[in-house]
């Protein structure tokens, strides 16, 4: 290992490294579609994380603060936070729920090498990123060339698209709020998904429109299913209640369903957050799999196994507010694994409260593990 190391180490101060083709896999995504993965060789993980290790605390110090996805010391909660805080603290009545459609795909690798030297001029660096962007990919055995795109699970790529949206989008973002919005105006990016709050109608459709000239202009578009433009906020439910158009409309960012709500006794505003159906149904079917796929396994190493499970799930989605959601989704992996163990046998005599008395013993119950976002946010954050 250690003359392997020293042998790469000299291959690439000596230009004689070359990056090998990324070999293409495809995961489920929560929608049942398929996302393409990069997996790229040990050596190429190797020089891309030294890379990255090099170049982040450049980049750290110019990217902005409402960009969140895939930077050191920075969470999905954190961005949940930020969004949470804007939309109670603000005035938003209108909210852009905007998606880049196929980004890591469409990533222009002339426009990438070109805000890349914007920052960093030493030759080597930028020598180093060309080879892994022309590197190609190999799907079933075929090698293809990439013109453009960067293959999302490669170690580099989180740190390119994040250099690619701070010019394309974040800077322009901010000089678009300082100059033309009318009124306040909130924006929470992770990776290629943002949120964009507004007080004034006209400020978001005119925001809309040249959001998408100006993503025109470096190789991408908004996803035409995925943005949308709803009303939103703390007004949303009174005003609508008044010209008789029923709810509010929903949106979802990382996970949560974002709904408008009323405080307890009714009197304020409230953001309600709730998982995703989408993910729910997901993390369903594929538990309900593994416990067809393990149903030889004795029920302690099933109960084990799916108390890892529930907390896990529990790490990410139990914040305030979504406690019902989640007791529901205990009750359905409860109604699962009894199905999975009566299946074991055509004269199971498993009866409904000898499995309840299995699920108390195994499986966790939800409870709130996240501050509320107004709390955490102003730890790290001042008004």
């Amino acid at each position: 290992m250690e003359d392997r190391l020293a042998d790469l180490h000299g291959r690439v101060h000596r230009g004689a490294y070359r990056a090998l083709p990324s070999r293409r896999k495809f995961i489920p995504k929560p929608d049942g579609k398929l996302r393409p993965l990069g997996i790229a060789a040990l050596e190429d993980k190797i020089v891309q994380a030294a890379l990255v290790a090099i170049l982040t605390p450049v980049y750290e110090a110019q990217f902005l603060g409402f960009s969140y996805g895939f930077r050191p010391g920075r969470s999905q909660h954190n961005a949940l936070d930020a969004l949470a805080f804007g939309i109670a603290r603000r005035k938003v009545r209108w909210v852009l729920d905007a998606d880049i459609q196929s980004f890591f795909d469409r990533i222009s690798h002339e426009w990438l090498i070109k805000f890349v030297e914007h920052r960093i001029a030493d030759k080597r660096v930028i020598r180093l990123i060309q080879k892994w962007l022309k590197a190609g990919v190999l799907e079933d055995g075929i090698e293809i060339e990439t013109t453009q795109g960067t293959p999302q699970g490669a170690v580099i790529s989180p740190l390119l698209a994040n250099i690619y949206l701070h010019y394309v989008y974040d800077l322009w973002t901010q000089q678009w709020r300082q100059r033309q919005s009318n009124g306040e105006m909130i924006v929470v990016r992770y990776a290629d998904d943002t949120i964009v709050g507004f007080e004034h109608r006209n400020d978001a459709e005119r925001f809309l429109k040249d959001l998408h000239i100006r993503l025109a202009q470096f190789g991408l578009n908004l996803h035409p299913e995925k943005t949308r433009l709803i009303e939103f906020g703390r007004d949303a439910i009174d005003d609508r209640d008044r010209r008789g158009e029923g709810k509010p409309e929903t949106f979802d960012f990382l996970g949560f369903t974002h709904y408008c709500a009323k405080t307890r006794n009714g009197s304020g505003f409230k953001l309600g957050r709730k998982t995703q159906a989408k993910r729910k149904r997901a993390k369903l079917k594929a538990i309900k799999d593994t416990l067809r796929r393990n149903m030889h396994r004795s029920i302690d190493e099933q109960g084990r196994w799916l108390a890892t499970v529930l907390r896990g799930y529990f790490a990410y989605f139990a914040v305030p507010d979504n406690s019902p959601t989640l007791s529901a989704f205990r009750q359905q992996v409860k109604e699962r694994w009894l199905r999975a163990l009566r299946r074991r046998s055509q004269r199971s005599k498993l009866t409904y409260e000898r499995m309840q008395i299995i699920v108390d013993r195994y499986l966790p119950r939800p409870h709130v593990l996240h501050p509320w976002p107004e709390q955490r946010f102003l730890v790290t954050h001042s008004t």
